[in-house]
């Protein structure tokens, strides 16, 4: 019974065909939810993310993916040279910088 029930409401009226976009409208409601909550988000993160590393300059204190903290010394076109302790400094890819500021910031 409930079945027939089912079939008799998802099958369009006899003699009519079923309207194609009404068969997409679903699937076109559920893209645009995806993009405007999800998709767009993430690549304004990602295009903020990407402009930070960007403007990464000497004297910026930095955190990375890994959780160091430092200051940077020299910045490269790919990499900048953090001192993490008085005589201690690492080379690392701009890529795996989480956060940037500068000193105000810091304090």
């Amino acid at each position: 019974m409930l079945s027939t029930v089912v079939f008799l409401l998802a099958a369009p009226p006899a003699g009519e065909q079923a309207n194609p976009l009404a068969m997409f409208l679903p699937l076109i409601l559920i893209f645009i939810v995806f993009y405007f909550f999800i998709i767009r988000p993430q690549k304004k993160k990602e295009d903020q993310r990407k402009s930070m590393i960007e403007a990464v300059k000497k004297n910026d204190r930095v955190i990375t993916i890994g959780g160091v903290h430092g200051t940077v010394t020299q910045v490269d076109e790919t990499s900048v040279l953090v001192q993490v302790d008085n005589n201690t400094k690492l080379r690392i890819e701009k890529s795996a910088l989480s956060s940037v500021g500068n000193k105000e910031q810091a304090a």
